[in-house]
């Protein structure tokens, strides 16, 4: 089966790279607990973080572990949106991993971050399957670090 790379890549004017997706994994301090804790917040935020970053949901499914905690995923056309919370810890752990240039992980990165009253929040944005400009193939290297950010 042969498949045609179309315009779901990214490509970076800087060195002239292509990759295709970025993956912000996100870590949120000291945000509120009540949120943290709270299967319906928790997974409005994250459904609202996807719409607002541009993304299409596919599908959803959240958890809530007892006493406490939270764990949900949001399927989207682009890829997907993770977390995982510790409100014990006032803690939350976030995968934002989007492909294409229709939406941008970090916008959602940003509304999360203000939708649990984060204080102190960083991210690392990865490039994931970087492509051969020549061959037009994933290249068997690992993904590559595009910026780690502390706010």
């Amino acid at each position: 089966m042969a498949y045609t790379i179309t315009n779901t890549f990214e490509k970076n004017s800087e060195t002239d790279e292509i990759h295709l997706g970025q993956h912000v994994l996100a870590e949120f301090f000291e945000c509120d607990p009540n949120i943290l804790n709270s299967i319906d917040k928790v997974e409005k935020y994250m459904v609202d973080s996807a719409l607002e970053c541009g993304a299409t949901i596919v599908q959803k499914c959240f958890h809530m572990f007892n006493p406490y905690g939270v764990s949900g995923v949001v399927i989207i056309s682009e890829s997907h949106l993770a977390i995982h919370t510790w409100p014990e810890l006032g803690y939350a752990a976030v995968d934002l991993f989007t492909c294409g240039n229709k939406c941008d992980p970090k916008i959602a990165y940003e509304f999360l971050k203000n939708k649990f009253s984060s204080k102190r929040a960083s991210f690392t944005e990865l490039k994931r399957g970087i492509i051969s400009r020549e061959t037009m193939k994933v290249l068997e290297k690992p993904f590559e670090i595009m910026a780690q950010i502390e706010s």
